[in-house]
């Protein structure tokens, strides 16, 4: 059969994919939209033409990943209908590919998604259906496993908490580091210290201070974002919203201030901020109305007609 579709147009087309998903915990996600989707439309167009079964799977397996790609991309900016839509055409192509880890990502970036929007019991549901179908040990296999583990911190359960974070630690106890340890959909086992630090703050757990602490050292050891900002100002909310239950408010109020203006807490996760300033507000902290005010200037502004011109 005559093809339109070169191996090296491929292979072109895959390296595109990792790169994407590779600049995804750096780049803006206003800024790599516009790339994921012109991807995303390169691979559409050529899926249009003349392609023998090989490579329309290639194509297929392409289009999964960079539109749940696009998905989280369009949840970071709190645009959920566009989320929403690209994550059924990622699960449509994963069904078509037969490629069970794509569809257990969709699932999974929905737990993610209600779960910042306060549904934690529907988050667990969807992490448990994310297990069932991605193959066992697989990266979005342990992801959902540690998005299990937050739904539970969420609902205050410690004890099944911390049963998801043991099962996340036996899973990459002996994972080596991909190649590509900034790529979204490759687990890196370093990432699993900072969601336990994440999850045990979250739960309120006596051990989350320790372990914050040792993420944010790594992540930012001379206190200027690291090479990883978006995932050190995380480091900071969790690490004060640990400092507030450990009765340390002062330098939760610090840690906060610091995360905010840095200018990475992206829109889908601006929540944990505010989160932590009700938190040292209620601990009566004069320096709280500082950090409100901090947050009222650097707050996502939302854009109304998001979902329907970018969609």
């Amino acid at each position: 059969m005559a093809s339109d579709v070169g191996k090296d147009v491929l292979d072109r087309i895959e390296r595109g994919v990792d790169d994407l998903a590779s600049a995804y915990p750096t780049t803006a996600p206003a800024d790599l939209l516009p790339l994921v989707r012109r991807h995303l439309a390169y691979v559409g167009r050529l899926l249009e033409g003349r392609v023998t079964l090989a490579q329309q799977r290639r194509l297929l397996v392409a289009g999964g990943w960079l539109a749940v790609l696009r998905a989280t991309v369009h949840i970071d900016l709190r645009q959920r209908a566009a989320a929403a839509a690209h994550l059924r055409a990622a699960h449509d192509l994963a069904e078509h590919a037969e490629h069970a880890e794509i569809r257990g990502w969709c699932l999974e970036t929905r737990a993610w998604d209600v779960l910042t929007q306060g549904d934690y019991r529907a988050a667990l549901d969807l992490s448990r259906q994310a297990q069932r179908i991605a193959p066992q040990g697989s990266s979005a296999y342990i992801q959902a496993t540690a998005q299990e583990a937050r739904a539970w911190a969420r609902m205050g359960d410690v004890g099944e908490t911390r049963g998801a974070l043991d099962r996340v630690e036996r899973l990459t106890a002996n994972l080596p580091v991909p190649e590509r340890a900034e790529h979204h959909y490759r687990y890196d086992p370093a990432k699993a210290a900072a969601y336990t630090a994440t999850t045990l703050s979250w739960a309120g757990d006596p051990g989350a201070e320790q372990v914050a602490r040792a993420v944010l050292a790594d992540l930012d050891p001379d206190g200027d974002g690291g090479a990883r900002p978006r995932r050190a100002a995380s480091a900071r909310l969790d690490l004060g919203l640990a400092l507030v239950a450990s009765g340390q408010p002062d330098e939760a109020v610090a840690l906060g201030t610091e995360a905010v203006v840095s200018g990475r807490v992206v829109p889908s996760n601006w929540w944990r901020a505010t989160e932590l300033l009700a938190k040292v507000e209620q601990a009566g902290v004069p320096e709280a109305s500082a950090l409100r005010e901090l947050c009222a200037e650097y707050a996502p502004r939302r854009r109304q007609s998001a979902d329907s011109t970018t969609g």
